[in-house]
């Protein structure tokens, strides 16, 4: 019987933590309704792009994988590559980064505050660490491509 492959076992318990990270927030008492209006995707616009941790990397480009696809879109309208543009839904949205979880956009309750979600925070810089990250997290686009860089 082959070894196991230390670093695929490494990726592997990261996913399911960084999973029950977004399940845990998505219990927390916070009032939150999402529309799917896509103002937030527009980071050109809103100025403000999610930052992901290398767990949550990895989450990402897993999903956009299982979309058929194996590279990001290219959004040269400085939206979201992870938004449709034929369908403006995102293609992850499922496994949306924590970023886009806790997300700024006014139309679904505004941001959550820090002080609820920082817990949270600490443990994704946590796992991100344990992949030979610095704990900081990077910008969605440059997060997506490394990891699916990685996983090839």
């Amino acid at each position: 019987m082959p070894a196991a492959d230390p670093e695929a076992a490494l990726k592997r318990n990261a996913i399911s933590e960084v999973k029950k990270i977004y399940a845990e927030l998505a219990a927390m008492p916070i009032e939150r309704s999402c529309t799917l209006r896509t103002e937030c995707c527009q980071f050109r616009l809103t100025g403000k792009t999610p930052h992901l941790t290398r767990g949550e990397a990895l989450i990402a480009a897993r999903a956009l994988r299982a979309t058929g696809r194996k590279a990001q879109p290219s959004r040269p309208d400085g939206a979201c590559p992870m938004l449709d543009p034929f369908t403006s839904r995102c293609l992850i949205y499922e496994n949306r980064p924590f970023g886009c979880r806790t997300h700024f956009c006014a139309a679904a309750g505004g941001p959550y505050a820090r002080k609820d979600v920082v817990h949270l925070i600490h443990r994704l810089q946590e796992i991100d660490e344990r992949l030979g990250g610095d704990g900081a997290a990077s910008p969605i686009e440059d997060a997506v491509a490394s990891a699916l860089q990685a996983c090839q």
